[in-house]
């Protein structure tokens, strides 16, 4: 036997309350518990699963070319429309840094966006038909 999927990811994050209304007024997803004392807050889709773990103040930020861990949050959409429609929503949330707009992924036909929540989460959008 082995595993079955990802339980849950959980992310360390500068700013816990900016992080989360990204997750919830961003891109619609429910907060669903929360640890003042650790802190932490807990959001999801109704599908995937977020731990947000607060950093001490200071901490450095991650860069994919030179620190370990995780190079991005990658998020499935159920069509090229809702990628479409959900970039411009994350390109106007204030604070959040576009990387690249929707565009093939290889060779396509998948298309994918990529972008750093206010927080600084690299994260990014894909559709595979």
């Amino acid at each position: 036997m082995g595993t079955a999927g990802i339980h849950h990811v959980g992310l360390a994050v500068a700013d816990l309350d900016t992080t989360t209304r990204f997750f919830t007024d961003g891109l619609g997803w429910k907060l669903v518990r929360e640890v003042p004392d650790y802190p932490a807050k807990f959001v999801t889709d109704g599908t995937a699963f977020l731990t947000l773990w607060q950093t001490d103040p200071g901490a450095a930020p991650f860069d994919r070319k030179t620190r370990v861990g995780m190079h991005h949050l990658a998020l499935k959409v159920a069509d090229e429309r809702q990628l479409n429609d959900l970039f411009e929503k994350v390109r106007a949330y204030p604070g959040v840094r576009v990387e690249f707009a929707p565009q093939a992924m290889g060779a396509g036909p998948a298309r994918h966006c990529m972008f750093c929540e206010p927080g600084g989460i690299r994260m990014e959008l894909a559709w595979t038909p």
